[in-house]
């Protein structure tokens, strides 16, 4: 996600803290940790990249917040079945463009809370997801991505 976009995306969601973070597809971290700095009360950002977490690692350390952020390298797919019960205050969900994977997009809305958020880093252009248990609340474009923000109302 580009630096414009996560700003955009934190602008939008406003006052975090004290809420708990699912950061899928987590690449080096830079959600977790941006939400870390805004008040989030603990993260969990889960990669499949050996190198990206390796990095997301290195950053844990220097930024001296280990024991708020969890960097877990790990199939997004496999830990979410091995996690059934994990929820979250908010949801941010990053698929790599070259590989949306739509139905693990869909299967990761179990991990939100109620009334929780779920944010979704989509290609501009593609369709909006439909996602069951989720609806709709606001749609933002920066560049070549849209942002679309989801609330779990039951």
């Amino acid at each position: 996600m580009s630096e414009k976009a996560r700003g955009g995306l934190f602008s939008a969601l406003g006052d975090i803290s004290g809420l708990t973070v699912l950061d899928a597809f987590a690449g080096s971290g830079a959600l977790s940790f941006e939400a870390i700095s805004r008040g989030a009360k603990n993260a969990v950002a889960i990669d499949i990249d050996k190198n990206a977490i390796d990095a997301a690692r290195r950053s844990l350390k220097s930024l001296n917040i280990s024991r708020q952020v969890k960097v877990i390298k790990a199939n997004v797919s496999g830990w979410s079945d091995n996690n059934e019960k994990a929820v979250f205050d908010l949801v941010f969900v990053a698929p790599p463009y070259d590989d949306l994977q739509p139905n693990l997009v869909r299967k990761l809305a179990k991990h939100v809370n109620t009334m929780g958020i779920y944010v979704l880093d989509w290609p501009k252009g593609e369709a909006n997801l439909e996602i069951a248990g989720l609806d709709i609340v606001k749609q933002k474009n920066y560049g070549d991505a849209q942002l679309v923000f989801y609330r779990k109302i039951r």
